[in-house]
């Protein structure tokens, strides 16, 4: 098996992706655990540091890959309707794009460039 083979690559970001959220959900959980208290203007502070901004980025392009890999994955296999799967695949990338942009605008007027 040869890593230019499509499921394979898949297999391997789907993986990947979900390691990363789940040391990024630990940490965040231990940060969170470990706080007094946490209100708005200490997570806008934690954010507009540039390396939790890009941490924060990192664990978001993650969850909308593993999203996609998976909800692409699941229509393949179990949608024989090939216009219904192509629409769905397509309503579906366009949602997970329009996430991927709003948490970027979000973590841009956060982040003191």
């Amino acid at each position: 098996m040869t890593f230019r083979a499509s499921g394979m690559r898949a297999w391997l970001l789907q993986r990947l992706s979900s390691v990363y959220m789940v040391v990024f959900i630990v940490a965040v959980l231990f940060w969170y655990a470990m706080s007094d208290a946490i209100s708005y203007s200490v997570w806008r502070e934690l954010l507009a540091n540039p390396v939790i901004a890009v941490a924060v980025a990192l664990f978001f392009s993650s969850l909308l890959i593993h999203a996609w890999i998976g909800m692409r994955d699941v229509l393949i296999d179990y949608m024989p309707i090939m216009v219904l799967r192509l629409i769905l695949l397509l309503g579906i990338a366009v949602f997970l794009i329009a996430m991927g942009i709003w948490v970027a605008f979000i973590l841009i007027s956060v982040v003191k460039i």
